[in-house]
């Protein structure tokens, strides 16, 4: 079982959301997101951690949206953190950036694609926040424990490990459900990405970002819940078309009420046994 803040995560505890944009765009529109988050939250008794990236490193072409600013960006984090009691989740990219998001952040997420660099997850581990460790794409779910090992030598044991789907061919990914299971009896509560899930990494959308499949967001996340995983991630935006990161994969803040409603009635039917 892992606590951030006053949420316990694993060991059959109720379902977990991490939720958010994809990345921090503006003030008003992560106030308008993190309201309506927690509001359809609590109306189904769901804990929730809300997700943004201060930054994203890792862009389909040059041109691609990096972000407004860590230290923009970051006191924006800090003032949702404050209105609303949230706990935060942002990721990391380099070691010096650790110590600096920790000060706003209560989990630390390692990228998928950085999942194995040794001197980031130390870094992230001596933060002594809740480190999130992405399974990377071309990673198989045992593997991850090498990962979580790289957290715990540093003497940070509270690490979660997420699913956000395998390299399929090119331009596809596929969640295998087993995975859940087997990272989760590495002793590590489990989380499920289903947003990241849907991408198509590479496609050509004739514009600068990764393409997508929307339509399975609903049924990945409704198996992985059924498996018994402890949280679900989902990226969700209030208008996806026009989002300057991930377009093709958020979710619209309305749809959220309906994959909640869903999902949390598959958890408790599942953790009733």
């Amino acid at each position: 079982m892992v606590r951030i803040q006053n949420i316990e995560i694993g060991d059959g505890n109720p379902l977990v959301l991490f939720a958010g944009p994809c990345v921090v765009e503006n003030r008003d529109m992560m106030r308008k997101t993190a309201e309506h988050i927690k509001t359809t939250a609590e109306k189904y008794r769901t804990p929730v951690v809300f997700k943004s990236s201060y930054k994203k490193a890792n862009r389909t072409t040059g041109k691609g949206f990096v972000g407004i600013g860590m230290d923009e960006a970051l006191g924006i984090l800090a003032d949702v953190k404050k209105e609303f009691g949230l706990p935060i989740l942002t990721d990391i990219h380099t070691e010096a950036e650790a110590p600096v998001a920790a000060e706003v952040a209560d989990v630390i997420q390692v990228p998928a694609f950085l999942c194995r660099q040794t001197d980031l997850l130390h870094a992230a581990g001596r933060t002594g926040k809740v480190v999130n460790i992405k399974k990377g794409q071309f990673v198989a779910p045992e593997d991850m424990k090498h990962a979580a090992s790289k957290v715990i030598e540093v003497g940070n044991a509270q690490v979660l490990l997420t699913e956000r789907g395998t390299t399929f061919g090119y331009h596809n990914l596929v969640v295998d459900m087993r995975s859940l299971k087997i990272m989760r009896e590495l002793g590590f509560p489990v989380v499920l990405d289903a947003t990241h899930a849907v991408q198509l990494p590479g496609v050509d959308t004739g514009v600068s970002h990764t393409g997508g499949q929307p339509e399975f967001t609903f049924p990945i996340a409704r198996a992985g819940v059924a498996v018994g995983c402890d949280g679900l991630f989902i990226e969700v935006h209030p208008n996806p078309d026009a989002a300057l990161s991930d377009p093709a994969s958020q979710l619209s803040l309305e749809m959220l009420d309906l994959l909640l409603r869903q999902v949390t009635e598959i958890d408790r039917l599942v953790k009733s046994y």
